[in-house]
């Protein structure tokens, strides 16, 4: 049975998860500049819902009330996603005090979540600066990550590795890390590559969208190539897991769950390419990469904690509240 912090910290990861595809709605929708200022939005706690309550100090051009309510709705979500991380905090520093693998990642999803909100208020005073936004993405996966790392290790005593670590499990874990990484390089190319393309449809208005991506110079070569580099990586990483640790249910079925996404995003790459960058389609593929990002690093987490007693089947909680592995799948 789940403690209350293991129950929150998965709902708040999830939750930091739909934030992250909702920002993506946002740029897909063109409503990154749906509100020209911030926090406020035409100056104003509540959007304006026509051009008339446009404060004077601001051009009524600006004024769209579709975008403005997406933007304005999309602030809103990541004000309660700060409200269910603080919730989250709360709970660690009540059940995970001594824990410092759970408690001090929490704090850095706490204090990632305040810096992501600053970084927002920059994203806007730069006009959509594609720099900005890459590293607001990027943070917020920093965030989504701390938070992925607590919970897991709230189900494992100390949230602590293995003390004895065989060699292989080790090997997997470093080598999951290292993939983990270059996805996030690809990832990060991405948000730059969308940022250049709504460049582009701003400095050139008569350009089709579907020939955006004509113009988008070195950066988009570069995406495709890391992205052949992560399909490379991850595919490798998927078979080798399926030959040498297939006893464990955990890391197979975990590592399955990256390849699919891993196919679902390529195959959302290519309909972007051939089929003009579709507004949704750019929706499903960040949400997709961000997603594979969460189920990469839960494989480097089970491959070093797992037990390696391929008869264990479930986790158990202590009478401390913190959740205590019964033996289970390989890993380390």
């Amino acid at each position: 049975m789940l403690n209350r912090f293991q129950k929150w910290a998965m709902i708040t990861t999830l939750a930091t998860y739909f934030l992250i595809m909702v920002g993506a709605l946002v740029r897909a929708a063109g409503a990154g500049m749906g509100c020209p200022d911030w926090p406020r939005c035409f100056d104003r706690w509540i959007p304006p819902t026509d051009v008339s309550q446009v404060p004077a100090s601001i051009d009524p051009a600006l004024f769209n009330v579709r975008l403005a309510w997406i933007e304005y709705i999309n602030r809103l979500l990541g004000v309660s996603i700060g409200i269910f991380i603080f919730i989250t905090l709360v709970l660690a520093l009540r059940h995970y005090r001594q824990t410092p693998r759970v408690l001090w990642p929490t704090i850095g999803a706490f204090l990632g979540v305040g810096f992501e909100g600053w970084l927002g208020s920059k994203v806007v005073a730069s006009d959509l600066d594609p720099r900005i936004v890459t590293v607001h993405l990027l943070v917020a996966l920093l965030v989504v990550s701390l938070l992925l790392y607590a919970t897991v290790c709230a189900f494992f005593p100390g949230g602590r590795p293995l003390p004895s670590l065989p060699p292989a499990r080790k090997k997997l874990g470093n080598v999951t890390f290292g993939v983990l990484g270059v996805l996030l390089l690809q990832i990060g190319l991405g948000a730059w590559l969308r940022g250049e393309l709504e460049r582009i449809a701003e400095r050139s208005p008569e350009l089709a969208r579907a020939s955006w991506i004509d113009h988008a110079d070195v950066v988009d070569p570069l995406h495709r190539f890391v992205a052949l580099v992560v399909a490379f990586l991850v595919v490798g990483l998927f078979l080798w897991v399926r030959r040498s640790f297939r006893e464990s249910f955990w890391l197979v079925t975990i590592a399955t769950v990256c390849v699919a996404l891993l196919a679902a995003q390529i195959l959302s790459g290519l309909v972007l390419a051939e089929a003009g960058l579709p507004a949704a389609i750019q929706v499903v593929h960040l949400t997709l990469g961000s997603l594979l990002m969460g189920a990469l690093t839960v494989l480097v987490l089970l491959a070093f904690r797992l037990p390696l007693d391929p008869t264990a089947q479930h986790l158990r909680r202590d009478s401390a509240g913190e959740s205590v592995s019964s033996p289970a799948g390989s890993a380390s």
